[in-house]
C-alpha cells in the first residue's frame, strides 16, 4: 500500500470552486485569473515568435533577451543592479519558482515560517522537502506581528516566506516591515523567500517594497515574480526568480530537474513586449485600482462589508450581516449554487482559522462581468436565503 507523501492535501480550493462555478453556471470571482485578453501587442509578439525559429529548447535559465529585460525593469523600478546571467532564472510560472526555492534551501527537519492566511502552495513544498511549516496568523488588519515572529524562531528555523502584495488578504508590507524582517533574518541567519507576484498592483499612491531594494535582505533573499499576473496571461505559466549568485546556483540545480526550461515562444514574446511597451507594467496599478473602485462602488449598497484592498486584484468581504449561520465554506457553496457567484472562503488559507466571516472576490474581470456580479450580490440579505 502506497503511503501518501502529502496525506492532508486534496484538490485545491481554486480548482474546486472553479469546477463548481462551471457546473452551476456561476460567474467565477473565485480563482485569480482575468476574463479579458493579454495586451494586443504581446499577442502579436507571440504570433511572430511562433512563426520564427523558437521551437526548440531555450537555455535552462531562460533566454538572454528576457533575462536582460527583467534586469532593466528591476533597475528602473527598484534602483538595483541584478546580473541577468548569475541572478535571474526564468521558470514555468511563479508556483514552480516557489517550489524550487523551497526545495533548494530546506532540508530534513528545517522549520519555515509562513503567515496565515497563506497561499496554499507553500506548505506542500515545505513538507516534500522534509521541512516543517510554522504557521503564524496575521493580525486582524492582516499585518505581521514581528514580536510573534521573534518568539517563533528556533534552532531549526531555516527560512521565512513573505508575500506582498498579499494573497488572499490584499494587504501590503511597508518599509518598516522589511527593516524588522532584516534584523530577524540577520540575527538568526534565515533565508527569505519573497512572493512578489502582484508587485505591479499596489493602490492609493503606495509603492511596492521589494526585498531586492533592501540592502540587508537582498543577499539572503529569493524573490519570485509572475509574468502571468502582470500581462493577463496566467495560462502561459511563465515566471522568474531573482537571487544572489550563491542562492541562484542552488536554485538552478533543482530547477533543471523540475521543468528544465520554459515555453520558448512565450519567452521571446515577453522579451519583445517588455522592451517596446514598458508603460504596461507602469500603468497596471491604476488599471486594477479602477477595477477595485468600480467593484466596491457597485456593491456599496449591498450588505457585504468590504475590507481594505491595498494591493493584488482581490477583495475581502465580510458576509456576517447576510448570513450568520453558515461557515465561509458553506456560504461560498451557497453563493455559487444558489446565487450564481463563485468566491473563495478565507478559512482554507489557515492552519488554525480565527472566528470570522470573510470571503475573497477576484475583480480582475471585465467591467460588464463585475456589473452583472454586483447586481446579484446586492440582492443578498434583502431576500430570504
Amino acid at each position: 500500500m502506497l503511503e501518501s507523501k502529502l496525506p492532508n492535501v486534496g484538490t485545491t480550493i481554486f480548482s474546486t470552486m472553479s469546477a463548481m462555478a462551471a457546473e452551476f453556471g456561476a460567474i467565477n470571482l473565485s480563482q485569480g485569473f482575468p476574463d479579458f485578453s493579454p495586451p494586443t501587442g504581446l499577442l502579436e509578439a507571440l504570433n511572430h515568435a511562433i512563426q520564427s525559429d523558437t521551437h526548440q529548447y531555450p537555455p535552462m535559465i531562460g533566454i538572454a533577451p528576457l533575462r536582460e529585460q527583467i534586469s532593466h525593469k528591476i533597475q528602473d523600478l527598484y534602483q538595483v543592479e541584478v546580473n541577468p546571467d548569475t541572478e535571474i532564472t526564468v521558470t514555468s510560472g511563479a508556483t514552480e519558482a516557489l517550489f524550487v526555492a523551497i526545495q533548494s534551501i530546506v532540508r530534513n527537519g528545517d522549520e519555515v515560517i509562513v503567515f496565515d492566511p497563506a497561499y496554499d502552495a507553500y506548505e506542500p513544498a515545505i513538507e516534500l522537502a522534509g521541512g516543517r511549516t510554522i504557521h503564524l496568523n496575521l493580525n486582524t488588519e492582516f499585518r505581521i506581528d514581528w514580536n510573534q515572529v521573534e518568539a517563533a524562531i528556533s534552532v531549526r528555523s531555516r527560512a521565512i516566506i513573505i508575500n506582498s502584495p498579499h494573497n488572499p488578504s490584499a494587504s501590503v508590507i511597508n518599509a518598516d516591515d522589511l527593516n524588522q524582517l532584516a534584523v530577524i533574518a540577520e540575527n538568526h541567519n534565515l533565508i527569505v523567500i519573497s512572493d512578489e507576484v502582484y508587485e505591479h498592483m499596489v493602490f492609493d499612491g503606495s509603492s511596492h517594497h521589494s526585498v531586492l531594494s533592501h540592502k540587508s535582505l537582498r543577499p539572503r533573499s529569493i524573490a519570485v515574480f509572475s509574468f502571468g499576473k502582470t500581462y493577463h496571461a496566467t495560462g502561459w505559466k511563465i515566471g522568474y526568480a531573482v537571487a544572489p549568485p550563491n542562492l541562484t546556483i542552488e536554485f538552478r540545480k533543482v530547477h533543471q530537474f523540475v521543468t528544465f526550461t520554459s515555453h520558448s515562444p512565450s519567452q521571446f514574446a515577453l522579451a519583445d513586449f517588455m522592451g517596446s511597451t514598458p508603460e504596461h507594467h507602469r500603468e497596471l496599478s491604476n488599471f486594477y485600482q479602477n477595477k477595485r473602485d468600480l467593484f466596491s462602488s457597485l456593491i456599496s449598497d449591498s450588505k457585504f462589508k468590504l475590507l481594505k484592498s491595498a494591493g493584488t486584484y482581490f477583495q475581502l468581504a465580510d458576509y456576517s450581516e447576510i448570513d450568520s449561520e453558515r461557515t465561509d465554506v458553506e456560504f461560498c457553496e451557497y453563493l455559487t449554487k444558489q446565487v450564481g457567484i463563485a468566491a473563495i472562503p478565507l478559512s482554507v488559507f489557515y492552519a488554525t482559522p480565527p472566528d470570522q466571516s470573510l470571503i475573497r472576490f477576484c475583480f480582475a474581470k471585465d467591467d460588464a462581468t463585475l456589473r452583472t456580479a454586483a447586481e446579484k450580490l446586492c440582492e443578498l440579505g434583502h431576500q430570504s436565503s
